[in-house]
């Protein structure tokens, strides 16, 4: 018997030797928060910036569906103009719009709430000295308005259609964040994303730093990583962004 209980004991002595004490349980979880903490932002980063290419690339396809049935039943655009810029644009966004789902409709009226009415800014943190709430980029009254699924919509026959896939409601109000830009091309009378027909010194220009002509970056190469780069297309981790390589992974 005597032996037997020695036995039970030496047993219950190994099994104790191998648990982890209190402060070593302390220690791991505090490692185990370090890592999450300089990890999770990463993950949250590039889980926003893959929202906003969806919503980029669906817009696109939403515009693109509209615009070519208005061009179905009302001619090509090209052919919209009738020599009076106010009336052009009015037409422009009534024609495009009649082919999306709304949910407000603020047409020419300034200050009506289908954009923010704080200033944007250009990708290098300029401040654009005006609100596209009031302010059209381009001659005449831009036709602005907010789609069903809430992002908000400036139309300019001559021109720009600028988005802002947050809507009015929602920062950081910056082009090439949440600020996207598409344009008629006079030659084809398509719509394409600008930065679609830049060479790369434009684009190194015009998205790098100035956020304008990031849209065509998003939609072909399927993300912002511009967004991990400084203004001449260098990544953080060293990767150089350019014709072939356009990924900082």
């Amino acid at each position: 018997m005597t032996n037997k209980l020695n036995q039970f004991t030496t047993h219950s002595s190994q099994f104790t030797n191998f648990a982890f004490t209190l402060a070593e349980t302390l220690i791991v979880m505090g490692i185990i928060g370090v890592v999450a903490a300089l990890t999770l932002p990463n993950l949250n980063s590039s889980t926003g910036d893959k929202e906003k290419v969806v919503k980029v690339k669906k817009i696109y396809q939403n515009l693109t569906d509209a615009y070519g049935r208005a061009t179905a039943v009302y001619g090509p655009a090209s052919d919209w103009a009738d020599g009076n810029t106010t009336s052009t644009q009015k037409r422009f966004g009534e024609r495009i719009t009649e082919f999306m789902k709304l949910s407000k409709n603020c047409e020419q009226t300034e200050n009506l709430g289908c954009f923010s009415k704080e200033p944007y800014s250009l990708l290098n943190g300029n401040k654009i000295n005006s609100n596209l709430d009031a302010d059209c980029i381009g001659p005449g009254g831009c036709y602005r308005v907010i789609t069903a699924d809430g992002i908000s919509i400036s139309f300019s026959y001559w021109v720009w259609i600028l988005v802002d896939i947050d809507g009015p409601n929602k920062g950081p109000n910056t082009f090439g964040k949440d600020i996207f830009t598409f344009e008629r091309d006079n030659n084809t009378n398509e719509l394409i994303p600008l930065g679609s027909n830049y060479v790369w010194s434009d684009l190194a220009e015009n998205c790098f730093k100035r956020g304008r002509g990031c849209t065509a970056w998003v939609i072909e190469n399927d993300n912002m990583d511009y967004l991990k780069a400084d203004s001449s297309g260098k990544c953080s981790n060293g990767t150089q962004l350019s014709e072939t390589v356009t990924s900082c992974k």
